[in-house]
């Protein structure tokens, strides 16, 4: 019975046995239904109005002197175990929070994760997976309470707010990941963030290819843009079925991917769309233009027939699949080569 819980559910559970059995009791000596229910509830509630009908047998007397007794006992010990739920629930919630800001000061080379929603909470579980040090900020009172049924340390604050991301620890932290839905509020976030910590390793996320450049004048060290990165992976599922199974399909692909992931590297792939500054140039052209932020190990030709370990000489022609593996953040120079009505001169040119 240590359990406030449980001493709550059982107090109900006693006072609706005596509050059904006196009722019962009361029905038996002649009384209706609803007769007997006002007597027990007046009774067991200690109000004290007059009785419904005469208690004058001793029948009845004796039923509402046990009514009184075991009702009136029930409803003290119901009324005890429901502020010792709610008061212990407080309590806890309060040194929680407590132990929970505790932890969090003590946090070295951690990150920050703004935001707790679909990509957030992904990102977490990512986080949480690896074994690494985070903080979650969020606003919202059910994203704040799914954070903390999972395990993770969270703060109930508004991102946006400096006193929010001092509160999180930003002085020590290694990385901040900025992952609203609304860029703005992201910009913001940034804008805050390198203000703060200038060392900070900052991620934010954009809605729109426009927001990318505003981010990264704000501080960004990489952006992310979700929308743009599915629907590349989209056409590259439906053009190269064989190599995105291949990239992404295996466990081993999956190892290697982290590996490189691990190294500040990524792997994609990319379409030399018609009339883009790749198409009728080298791979030793398209990689000196890219000035080392990716190198080309694999070719894809439009009619399906893929050319691996391509030779530097190797012509680019139109529609083709590259599979690349560069740094972080490449997709500046991957679309200022390979996008359509993109302009960039070569330094070295098949032509």
């Amino acid at each position: 019975m240590g359990s406030p819980l449980r001493n709550l559910i059982f107090g109900v559970f006693y006072m609706l046995v005596v509050m059904l059995g006196a009722v019962v009791a009361y029905v038996s000596a002649g009384w209706s239904i609803a007769d007997a229910v006002y007597m027990v509830i007046v009774t067991v509630y200690t109000v004290g109005y007059n009785e419904v009908q005469p208690v004058v047998s001793p029948l009845l007397r004796g039923i509402t002197i046990t009514t009184i007794v075991l009702g009136c006992t029930g409803m003290i010990y119901l009324t005890g175990a429901l502020v010792q739920f709610i008061t212990l629930n407080q309590i806890n919630q309060v040194f929680g929070i407590k132990r929970m800001s505790n932890q969090i000061d003590r946090l070295r080379n951690h990150i920050i994760v703004c935001g707790f929603g679909r990509i957030g909470v992904m990102l977490a579980k990512g986080l949480y997976a690896g074994g690494a040090d985070f903080v979650v900020l969020e606003a919202s009172d059910t994203a704040v309470a799914m954070a903390r049924s999972l395990g993770y340390l969270v703060l109930q604050a508004d991102a946006t707010d400096e006193a929010a991301l001092k509160a999180a620890g930003i002085e020590h932290a290694r990385t901040l990941a900025t992952v609203l839905s609304n860029d703005a509020l992201n910009v913001f976030i940034t804008l805050s963030a390198r203000s703060l910590n200038p060392a900070l390793e900052i991620i934010s996320r954009g809605e729109l290819p426009s927001t990318e450049s505003k981010l990264m004048q704000a501080g960004a060290n990489k952006v992310v843009l979700p929308t743009h990165i599915g629907a590349e992976r989209m056409a590259e599922m439906i053009l190269y079925q064989e190599t995105a199974r291949f990239i992404r399909g295996s466990d081993r692909m999956k190892d290697f991917e982290k590996v490189l992931l691990s190294l500040g590297l990524d792997i994609q792939v990319v379409v030399a769309a018609p009339k883009s500054p790749a198409v009728g140039n080298t791979i030793e052209a398209i990689e000196q233009q890219g000035n080392g932020a990716f190198f080309i190990v694999q070719i894809n030709r439009r009619d399906g027939e893929p050319v691996t370990r391509p030779e530097g000489s190797t012509v680019i022609g139109e529609g083709d699949g590259l599979v690349l593996v560069g740094r972080g953040g490449q997709s500046k120079a991957v679309g200022a080569l390979f996008e359509a009505g993109a302009r960039t001169a070569f330094r070295v040119s098949a032509r």
